[in-house]
């Protein structure tokens, strides 16, 4: 049977889509990045060109406490009485997400784990089912890039659509294109937060990434170029080295 390949030619708010075949692969994988690298844009690639199921912590959480799961009930006992949820039951309920029928071809997971100890559990939960991290793939972006990404944001919150001042402005500055109505930037996207963001995530991240390294996993990919560059430069990295060269020529004439 065959995946269908896909890269992204995006401009702005309307990604397309060329695509082929691929015979199917089964890959289990690592998407490492800062905020602001660009991981919610190629994601989605991911996914297209895989087949794998997309699991971000947050979301696996929230839906373990909702479907009232085991680790779901542990995490809301924890989450209720103001405690951190432990790695234990993080990593379990990540573990739980990989078993639902759309990951069957694999996942890519985003934002875990975030702790070498998290890394390991998963790792020993894996191979309980035989299975293993295959790749780690880390964008990098210079941390001045970051924090301009990241304070150029602004959003339109009762509809959830964003602009940026460099890359996406709206037509009228601080207004949104659609109502008319005045656009917020988060406090997490404030320049000062920013920082503050980076700096975490970088104390956080190396650690991990050394945990892989060690293991001869990680690949960084420039994440500091065109979207279909760097989408380009993820396929190659997870084994899609024929379709996505086939893509070169379209992609150098646009």
């Amino acid at each position: 049977s065959k995946a269908t390949v896909s890269v992204l030619n995006c401009h702005h708010h309307t990604p397309t889509l060329i695509t082929m075949g691929l015979d199917d692969l089964a890959i289990r994988f690592i998407l490492v990045g800062a905020p602001g690298c660009g991981k919610g844009t190629q994601s989605p690639a991911v996914v297209e060109n895989f087949g794998v199921c997309h699991i971000a912590t947050g979301d696996a959480l929230r839906a373990a406490v909702s479907k009232g799961t085991d680790a779901g009930k542990r995490a809301k006992e924890a989450m209720n009485s103001g405690k951190l949820v432990s790695d234990d039951i993080v990593t379990t309920i990540v573990a739980d997400a990989m078993d639902a029928p759309e990951c069957k071809k694999g996942f890519v997971l985003d934002g875990f784990p975030r702790t070498v100890n998290q890394a390991r559990i998963l790792d020993e939960m894996l191979e309980k089912k035989g299975h293993a991290i295959d790749k780690v793939v880390s964008l990098t972006v210079p941390d001045t890039e970051l924090i301009a990404r990241l304070s150029g944001r602004w959003i339109h919150k009762a509809s959830g659509r964003s602009y940026h001042t460099i890359f996406n402005p709206p037509k009228v500055a601080g207004v949104d294109d659609v109502t008319g109505e005045k656009l917020e930037q988060r406090k997490d996207d404030a320049p000062a937060t920013a920082q503050s963001r980076l700096v975490t995530f970088h104390s956080e991240t190396k650690p991990v990434l050394a945990h892989y390294e060690a293991k001869g996993k990680v690949s960084a990919v420039d994440g500091n170029r065109s979207i279909v560059t760097v989408a380009n430069d993820i396929g190659r990295v997870l084994g899609a080295t024929k379709a996505f060269k086939a893509f070169e020529s379209v992609f150098a004439s646009m």
